[in-house]
Protein backbone atom coordinates (compact mmCIF):
# COMPACT_ATOMS: atom_id res chain seq x y z
CA UNK A 1 0.00 0.00 0.00
CA UNK A 2 3.28 2.18 0.09
CA UNK A 3 2.35 4.31 -2.95
CA UNK A 4 1.42 7.36 -2.75
CA UNK A 5 3.64 10.36 -1.27
CA UNK A 6 3.22 14.28 -1.03
CA UNK A 7 6.19 15.23 -2.38
CA UNK A 8 6.48 16.23 -6.35
CA UNK A 9 6.83 12.92 -8.46
CA UNK A 10 8.62 12.41 -12.07
CA UNK A 11 8.08 9.87 -14.00
CA UNK A 12 11.99 9.38 -14.88
CA UNK A 13 12.84 5.56 -14.92
CA UNK A 14 16.47 5.62 -14.56
CA UNK A 15 17.50 7.18 -11.05
CA UNK A 16 19.56 6.02 -8.74
CA UNK A 17 17.23 5.18 -5.98
CA UNK A 18 15.72 3.25 -8.20
CA UNK A 19 18.84 1.55 -9.27
CA UNK A 20 19.01 0.91 -5.79
CA UNK A 21 15.79 -0.59 -5.53
CA UNK A 22 16.41 -2.95 -8.44
CA UNK A 23 19.30 -4.00 -7.18
CA UNK A 24 17.42 -4.85 -4.03
CA UNK A 25 15.03 -6.73 -5.81
CA UNK A 26 17.55 -8.54 -7.46
CA UNK A 27 19.30 -9.43 -4.54
CA UNK A 28 16.30 -11.44 -3.45
CA UNK A 29 16.87 -14.87 -5.29
CA UNK A 30 20.43 -14.72 -4.26
CA UNK A 31 19.16 -14.02 -0.14
CA UNK A 32 17.00 -17.11 -0.56
CA UNK A 33 19.87 -19.54 -2.35
CA UNK A 34 22.44 -18.54 0.76
CA UNK A 35 19.35 -19.57 3.44
CA UNK A 36 18.48 -22.44 1.76
CA UNK A 37 21.41 -24.11 0.11
CA UNK A 38 24.55 -23.75 0.95
CA UNK A 39 22.66 -22.56 4.67
CA UNK A 40 25.45 -19.49 4.54
CA UNK A 41 23.44 -17.48 7.10
CA UNK A 42 26.41 -15.13 7.62
CA UNK A 43 26.54 -13.81 4.46
CA UNK A 44 22.88 -14.01 4.11
CA UNK A 45 22.42 -11.66 7.12
CA UNK A 46 25.16 -8.87 5.35
CA UNK A 47 23.46 -9.07 2.13
CA UNK A 48 20.21 -8.20 4.61
CA UNK A 49 21.78 -5.23 5.92
CA UNK A 50 23.15 -4.15 2.59
CA UNK A 51 19.63 -4.07 1.59
CA UNK A 52 18.20 -2.43 4.60
CA UNK A 53 20.94 0.08 3.76
CA UNK A 54 20.03 0.55 0.01
CA UNK A 55 16.48 1.10 1.37
CA UNK A 56 17.37 4.20 3.50
CA UNK A 57 19.56 5.18 0.73
CA UNK A 58 17.01 4.88 -1.75
CA UNK A 59 14.70 7.45 0.26
CA UNK A 60 16.92 9.51 1.28
CA UNK A 61 18.50 10.57 -2.14
CA UNK A 62 15.39 10.39 -3.70
CA UNK A 63 14.11 13.15 -0.97
CA UNK A 64 17.38 15.29 -1.11
CA UNK A 65 17.60 15.33 -4.82
CA UNK A 66 13.67 15.60 -5.85
CA UNK A 67 13.97 12.00 -7.94
CA UNK A 68 11.18 10.57 -6.33
CA UNK A 69 9.25 9.08 -9.03
CA UNK A 70 6.49 6.84 -9.64
CA UNK A 71 8.05 4.01 -10.22
CA UNK A 72 10.44 4.10 -7.47
CA UNK A 73 7.65 4.90 -5.55
CA UNK A 74 6.30 0.86 -6.82
CA UNK A 75 9.42 -0.43 -6.52
CA UNK A 76 10.67 0.33 -2.97
CA UNK A 77 7.61 -1.24 -1.29
CA UNK A 78 7.82 -4.37 -3.58
CA UNK A 79 11.20 -4.72 -2.49
CA UNK A 80 10.30 -4.71 0.94
CA UNK A 81 7.72 -7.15 1.04
CA UNK A 82 9.56 -9.56 -1.63
CA UNK A 83 13.10 -9.71 1.46
CA UNK A 84 9.77 -10.07 4.10
CA UNK A 85 8.09 -12.80 1.77
CA UNK A 86 11.57 -14.76 1.19
CA UNK A 87 12.78 -14.21 4.56
CA UNK A 88 9.81 -16.28 6.32
CA UNK A 89 9.91 -18.78 3.90
CA UNK A 90 13.82 -19.34 4.25
CA UNK A 91 13.04 -19.28 8.00
CA UNK A 92 10.18 -21.31 7.95
CA UNK A 93 11.39 -24.17 5.97
CA UNK A 94 14.38 -24.19 7.98
CA UNK A 95 12.12 -24.52 11.07
CA UNK A 96 13.63 -21.35 12.61
CA UNK A 97 9.66 -19.73 12.45
CA UNK A 98 6.54 -20.95 12.78
CA UNK A 99 4.51 -21.72 9.42
CA UNK A 100 1.60 -19.89 11.68
CA UNK A 101 3.78 -16.35 11.74
CA UNK A 102 4.12 -17.02 8.00
CA UNK A 103 0.69 -16.66 7.42
CA UNK A 104 -0.24 -14.27 9.73
CA UNK A 105 2.36 -11.76 8.05
CA UNK A 106 1.06 -12.42 4.18
CA UNK A 107 -1.86 -12.70 5.51
CA UNK A 108 -2.27 -9.44 6.07
CA UNK A 109 -0.64 -8.51 2.80
CA UNK A 110 -3.18 -10.97 0.85
CA UNK A 111 -6.04 -8.68 2.56
CA UNK A 112 -4.44 -5.24 1.72
CA UNK A 113 -3.97 -6.47 -1.67
CA UNK A 114 -7.75 -7.28 -2.04
CA UNK A 115 -8.55 -3.89 -0.76
CA UNK A 116 -6.28 -2.36 -3.21
CA UNK A 117 -7.98 -4.09 -6.02
CA UNK A 118 -11.21 -2.17 -4.47
CA UNK A 119 -9.82 0.91 -4.51
CA UNK A 120 -8.02 0.58 -8.46
CA UNK A 121 -11.76 0.76 -9.69
CA UNK A 122 -11.90 4.36 -7.61
CA UNK A 123 -9.09 5.39 -9.55
CA UNK A 124 -7.05 5.14 -6.50
CA UNK A 125 -3.51 3.47 -6.69
CA UNK A 126 -2.62 3.05 -3.23
CA UNK A 127 -2.75 5.08 0.42
CA UNK A 128 -0.40 7.37 2.09
CA UNK A 129 1.86 5.59 3.81
CA UNK A 130 1.87 5.29 7.40
CA UNK A 131 4.53 5.91 9.99
CA UNK A 132 3.62 2.39 11.40
CA UNK A 133 3.84 0.56 8.13
CA UNK A 134 7.87 1.86 7.97
CA UNK A 135 8.67 1.14 11.50
CA UNK A 136 7.18 -2.40 11.20
CA UNK A 137 8.84 -3.36 8.59
CA UNK A 138 12.52 -1.64 10.12
CA UNK A 139 11.16 -4.29 13.12
CA UNK A 140 10.96 -7.45 10.62
CA UNK A 141 13.92 -6.33 8.72
CA UNK A 142 15.83 -6.66 12.51
CA UNK A 143 14.07 -9.11 13.78
CA UNK A 144 14.40 -11.49 11.38
CA UNK A 145 18.33 -11.35 10.47
CA UNK A 146 18.25 -11.66 14.54
CA UNK A 147 16.94 -15.10 13.97
CA UNK A 148 18.67 -16.02 11.34
CA UNK A 149 22.23 -15.66 12.81
CA UNK A 150 20.64 -17.23 16.42
CA UNK A 151 19.97 -20.18 14.69
CA UNK A 152 24.01 -20.11 12.59
CA UNK A 153 25.21 -19.72 15.87
CA UNK A 154 23.42 -23.23 17.82
CA UNK A 155 25.52 -24.83 20.51
CA UNK A 156 27.85 -22.35 21.53
CA UNK A 157 26.07 -22.00 24.88
CA UNK A 158 24.33 -18.97 26.41
CA UNK A 159 25.80 -16.47 24.80
CA UNK A 160 25.73 -14.47 21.18
CA UNK A 161 23.22 -17.12 19.98
CA UNK A 162 20.46 -17.09 22.58
CA UNK A 163 21.02 -12.96 22.81
CA UNK A 164 20.37 -12.55 19.21
CA UNK A 165 17.21 -15.26 19.48
CA UNK A 166 15.38 -13.35 22.41
CA UNK A 167 16.38 -9.55 20.48
CA UNK A 168 15.36 -11.17 17.13
CA UNK A 169 11.54 -12.81 18.57
CA UNK A 170 11.47 -9.21 20.42
CA UNK A 171 11.43 -7.67 17.08
CA UNK A 172 9.81 -9.71 15.10
CA UNK A 173 6.35 -9.86 17.90
CA UNK A 174 6.88 -5.95 17.85
CA UNK A 175 6.84 -5.97 13.96
CA UNK A 176 4.00 -8.21 13.24
CA UNK A 177 1.78 -6.45 16.08
CA UNK A 178 2.79 -3.23 13.95
CA UNK A 179 2.09 -4.62 10.56
CA UNK A 180 -0.84 -5.64 11.35
CA UNK A 181 -1.77 -2.11 12.98
CA UNK A 182 -0.71 -0.22 9.89
CA UNK A 183 -3.18 -2.75 7.80
CA UNK A 184 -5.63 -2.06 9.92
CA UNK A 185 -5.86 1.74 9.40
CA UNK A 186 -4.84 1.16 5.71
CA UNK A 187 -8.54 -0.62 6.28
CA UNK A 188 -10.27 2.35 7.76
CA UNK A 189 -8.37 4.71 5.47
CA UNK A 190 -9.88 2.17 2.55
CA UNK A 191 -13.23 2.14 3.78
CA UNK A 192 -13.45 5.92 4.33
CA UNK A 193 -13.09 6.17 0.45
CA UNK A 194 -14.92 3.36 -0.71
CA UNK A 195 -17.89 4.75 0.74
CA UNK A 196 -17.74 7.95 -0.29
CA UNK A 197 -19.97 8.87 -3.24
CA UNK A 198 -18.33 7.95 -6.34
CA UNK A 199 -17.09 11.41 -8.10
Amino acid sequence: MDVQETEVQTDRVLTIPNVLSFLRILGVPLFLWLVLVPEADGWAVVLLMVSGLTDWLDGTIARATGQISRLGQLLDPIADRLYIAATLVGLAIREIIPWWLVALLLGRDVVLAVVLALLKRRGITGLPVHFLGKAATFCLLIGFPLLLLGAAATGTGLSVADVSRAVGWAFAIWGTALYWWAGLLYLVQARQILRAPAS
